[in-house]
């Protein structure tokens, strides 16, 4: 055996190592995939860590004109496409509504509100 084999195997295990063996199921067999890390979790109420990620970010104000889309990307780390088809579905979960109702009926609200008639033009004017 060369040095370098010797000192590979007495060397203590790098964080991520120790962090996927933690991970690994010896039952099922099953390891976090390294590309997309471990799979959310679903805890008793049915929110994923991501889900309640989201409604705290909707429970939040910007002033700035790009700072929420910055958030979505650094702090969730899903597009903003992605955020917001997941926020729509949020909205009409009811383990949504019982972990953050004022969140849920608000933009529930505001939802419904856009959907409403066009408004009819009378003027008759062209331009």
């Amino acid at each position: 055996m060369s040095a370098d084999h010797a000192r590979d195997r007495d060397r203590a295990p790098r964080e991520s190592e120790a962090t996927d063996a933690a991970l690994w199921d010896p039952e099922t067999g099953d390891a976090p995939d390294p590309v997309t890390g471990p799979a959310p979790s679903a805890p008793q109420d049915g929110l994923t860590e991501r889900d309640r990620m989201i409604l705290a970010l909707e429970s939040r104000t910007f002033r700035y004109v790009g700072a929420k889309e910055r958030a979505i990307r650094e702090e969730i780390g899903i597009s903003k496409v992605a955020y917001y088809v997941r926020l729509n579905a949020l909205l009409d979960d009811p383990s949504a509504l019982r972990a953050a109702p004022a969140v849920v009926n608000r933009l529930r609200d505001r939802r419904t509100s856009e959907d409403g008639v066009p408004p009819v033009r009378d003027s008759g004017r062209v331009a």
